[in-house]
């Protein structure tokens, strides 16, 4: 087993993007759009959830849409929100990409969002952060599926034990624990203790590649010695 990740597989709404305002936003601006009500604490439940499951439960919210179509307006609403609001990036999440490219450590997007929602938060990074992309689009079992992280390792060509994932959902936690891959968990709408993840870090601020490494280090670690008793 590597000493260090071979690739970090980044969570993007929620952990690289504080987006989740603007999907809520939408969510509600559409659900009144039918008469209908939508609460803090609905919009709470989709955090983390695939795109057509979250419109399946807008449309039992009186949505009177095809999922598709729920899917493509909440998308455009949302980037245009990005357009004329600005992204905002999670705390410490860009310093530390260009810490993992500084250490010839790749990243890879893994999100539930549309590719062309991903792309609008991807190209306004100023450097080139990611090998490759995994959209809600590009697989047919969204998260909590291990399937977008273990096509992102495919598409790396590494072993999903090699990688390293930071999510901050529970939905997204339970992707990455079962893809096999070392999940770190840094908590931003909602608690994750008890969610099972190998480490919690409650910010990305300050953290570098050398902390990516070593958490790495210690999980892998602390599991060989656990199956060697």
């Amino acid at each position: 087993m590597s000493q260090k990740p071979r690739a970090v597989l980044w969570d993007m709404d929620g952990t690289l993007v504080d987006t989740e305002p603007y999907w809520m936003a939408a969510e509600t601006a559409l659900v009144t759009s039918f008469g209908g009500e939508w609460t803090h604490e609905q919009a709470m439940q989709l955090v983390g959830n695939g795109l057509h499951e979250s419109a399946r439960i807008l449309q039992a919210a009186g949505v009177e849409m095809r999922a598709d179509d729920i899917v493509n307006r909440l998308t455009d609403d949302v980037r245009t929100a990005l357009a004329t609001q600005g992204v905002p990036f999670r705390p410490g999440a860009q310093e530390l990409l260009r810490s993992l490219k500084d250490a010839g450590i790749p990243s890879a997007l893994v999100t539930m969002s549309l590719r062309r929602m991903a792309r609008s938060v991807v190209d306004l990074i100023d450097f080139d952060a990611f090998e490759h992309i995994v959209a809600g689009d590009d697989v047919d079992h969204p998260k909590p599926h291990p399937d977008p992280y273990l096509k992102a390792a495919e598409l790396l060509d590494i072993d999903i034990a090699e990688a390293f994932v930071i999510e901050d959902s529970v939905t997204g936690l339970r992707a990455g624990l079962a893809s096999g891959a070392v999940t770190v968990g840094v908590p931003h709408m909602l608690p994750l203790d008890g969610a099972g993840a190998h480490e919690l870090w409650p910010t990305l601020a300050g953290r570098t590649a050398d902390d990516v490494v070593s958490a790495f280090r210690s999980v892998r670690a602390g599991q060989q010695e656990g199956a060697s008793r």
